[in-house]
C-alpha cells in the first residue's frame, strides 16, 4: 500500500513539474515538448535507477496505470494552466519537494527488497529522487537543481540511508519519514541552506547558454 501510495504522489508531482516547466512562458514547448518534460521527470528517475543497479530499463513500460494518471495530471495542467500556473512561484518547490521525498523512498525501498547493500540503496534512493528532475533541467537547458549549491540529493540520500539500516520500516514509519524528507527540503529552500562551494572560483564570468539561431 505505502508502495502504491509513494508512486502515485511522487508520479503526480513530477510530472506537474516537468509540465510546468515546459509551460514557462520563456521556454515555450508545445503540446508535445510538455507530455515530454512531464513524463520524463515522471520516470526518468526509476529509469536510471534501474540502468545502475541491474534492473532492465524495459520495467519502466510496466507502469501502465502511472502513465495514465501522469498523462492525465498533464493534461488537467496543459488545458487548464491557470489552476496551477499563476501559483507556480509559490508551490512548484512543494511540488519538487513531494516528488523527491516520494521516489528516494520508493526507490530505496526498491533496492532493499532486492537485497543490495546499503551503498546501493543509497544510490538507488538518491537516482529515483532527483534523476527525473536532472532529466528535466537538462532538456530544458537549466542547471540541474542537484548540481546547484542548494541542499536536494543530499535529502534523497538520508532517505536511503535510514531506510537501508532500517530505522524506518512500519507503514507509518515511512509516512513519518515522507514527511520529513518533504519539510526537511522545504526548510532548505526557505532559509537558503546550501552544501559548501569550492574556494577556488574562476574568475571568468559565467557564460549562459546561448538561444540557437536559424
Amino acid at each position: 500500500m505505502v508502495w502504491d501510495v509513494l508512486n502515485i504522489i511522487g508520479t503526480i508531482a513530477f510530472a506537474l513539474s516537468g509540465a510546468m516547466v515546459a509551460l514557462d512562458k520563456e521556454i515555450e514547448y508545445d503540446l508535445l515538448g510538455v507530455y515530454t518534460l512531464g513524463f520524463c521527470c515522471a520516470f526518468g528517475g526509476g529509469a536510471v535507477r534501474n540502468l545502475l543497479i541491474g534492473v532492465p530499463i524495459s520495467a519502466v513500460w510496466e507502469q501502465g496505470e502511472l502513465f495514465i494518471i501522469a498523462f492525465l495530471a498533464i493534461t488537467v495542467l496543459f488545458f487548464f494552466p491557470s489552476l496551477l500556473l499563476r501559483h507556480w512561484t509559490k508551490w512548484g518547490q512543494s511540488f519538487d519537494a513531494l516528488g523527491l521525498a516520494a521516489f528516494a523512498i520508493q526507490g530505496a525501498l526498491y533496492a532493499k527488497a532486492a537485497g543490495l547493500p546499503l551503498i546501493a540503496v543509497i544510490t538507488a534512493g538518491a537516482l529515483t529522487g532527483t534523476g527525473g528532475g536532472v532529466i528535466r533541467d537538462l532538456l530544458a537547458r537549466r542547471q540541474p537543481m542537484i548540481f546547484r549549491s542548494e541542499i536536494y540529493a543530499l535529502w534523497a540520500m538520508l532517505a536511503g540511508l535510514l531506510i537501508g539500516l532500517n530505522v524506518f520500516q512500519s507503514d507509518l514509519g515511512l509516512y513519518t519519514l515522507f514527511a520529513i524528507i518533504v519539510v526537511l527540503r522545504l526548510i532548505s529552500v526557505r532559509y537558503n541552506w546550501s552544501l559548501p562551494r569550492t574556494p577556488f572560483r574562476s574568475s571568468k564570468p559565467h557564460q549562459p547558454y546561448s538561444k540557437q539561431t536559424s
